[in-house]
């Protein structure tokens, strides 16, 4: 079968008013190979192109925004590597380069696909969780194992093709037993140098598994309050509420304590402060502190109160407890609570507002000198 591919190769050679030489054939066939694998790409997008037109599908959609790439390079590598397998053992042995290549080029491009597959394969697996609301906890924590579990596969599969790469290299070879015999002093300084990295993976499985962090949880670290937005293998980045970005290393959340408003459940309590006068009645503030809230649609109507929490030389302070959805809901229903309040006093009690009294006591004071 060789050899009656190398005669037609020289015959087609001879048509174009060539003169084959010994090698000539066996570079035709590689062009061919790769010119051949290039034709497969184009058929094949062009066919993606036409379903997708006919009707979406979003697993082509994935394909073709992350794989599209990697598969026009896999497509020419593989066909160039089962060219060189065919050669005849005498142009091997006169061009090894061309079998070198064909080996690396395949290598890199099997990994960049199987690479790109994964991630394929993960937004596959979460495109129905919702990680966008708070309620939604498992779907958070199936999210965050997978996008973690496929940056270790990612991760071992890249250097499982440079091992193999440097294998395939005779120079790598002698590399590799001269580090074996000074594996002791290589050893030491290879656990000096990847501590910090080994500390980080460990920690990042821990995270996985224990879920101490998920994505989207609400969390105050750094005395700023924000979520997370991802879970790299070495580092986490948190959106601040003010959209800035803070990034910290993945050990923090394993070594150093910070607030999880989200941990188990992502209803919170939240608590407005009034300083007001001794005399104004307490009973009317905590019944229209209650209709408020009953107004108010972010109130779940698990928690309310209003209390007398503290008394001070010139007011006291009353507190008001209720409970809201998430964090952010908390946070508008406080501020609903406050300005309708505020404006109550103001309208029915304006003495008992203590910078009220306070200018009453000045105006006296002016009086009676």
């Amino acid at each position: 079968m060789l050899q009656q591919l190398d005669t037609w190769i020289r015959a087609l050679v001879r048509w174009f008013g060539y003169v084959p030489n010994r090698d000539l054939s066996g570079w035709v066939l590689l062009t061919v190979a790769v010119l051949l694998g290039l034709v497969v790409d184009l058929v094949v997008t062009q066919i993606v192109r036409f379903i997708v037109r006919r009707r979406p599908f979003q697993t082509l959609g994935y394909l073709k925004t992350y794989v599209r790439w990697a598969f026009w390079v896999f497509v020419p590598s593989l066909f160039f590597l089962l060219a060189t397998n065919v050669q005849s053992a005498r142009f091997i042995r006169r061009h090894p380069v061309a079998d070198k290549t064909a080996e690396v080029l395949f290598l890199i491009a099997s990994t960049w696909l199987v690479v790109q597959l994964l991630r394929v394969g993960e937004l596959l697996l979460i495109r129905q969780y919702d990680t966008v609301q708070d309620v939604n906890l498992s779907h958070r924590k199936f999210v965050t194992q997978v996008r973690f579990f496929r940056r270790i596969l990612a991760v071992g599969i890249v250097i499982i093709s440079a091992s193999l790469l440097l294998i395939t290299f005779q120079g790598s070879r002698k590399v590799g037993l001269s580090v074996l015999t000074s594996a002791g002093v290589v050893s030491v300084l290879i656990g000096f140098a990847a501590q910090k990295t080994l500390a980080n993976l460990m920690a990042g499985i821990q995270i996985a598994f224990n879920q101490q962090i998920r994505l989207g949880d609400a969390v105050v670290v750094e005395k700023e309050w924000g979520r997370i937005e991802e879970i790299n293998l070495t580092s986490v980045i948190v959106r601040i509420w003010d959209r800035r970005r803070l990034i910290l290393p993945i050990t923090y959340f394993v070594e150093t304590p910070f607030e999880n408003w989200t941990r188990s459940d992502a209803s919170i309590v939240g608590t407005v402060f009034l300083y007001l006068d001794y005399n104004v009645p307490v009973e009317k503030i905590r019944e229209k502190a209650r209709e408020i809230a009953e107004n108010d649609p972010l109130w779940t109507k698990d928690t309310f109160a209003v209390q007398v929490t503290d008394t001070q030389p010139t007011c006291i302070v009353i507190r008001i407890l209720v409970s809201a959805p998430d964090a952010p809901s908390a946070f508008d229903l406080r501020c609903h609570m406050r300005e309708h309040l505020i404006a109550f006093i103001r309208d029915e009690y304006p003495h008992s507002l203590p910078q009220t009294r306070l200018m009453l006591a000045e105006e006296l004071k002016l009086k009676e000198s």
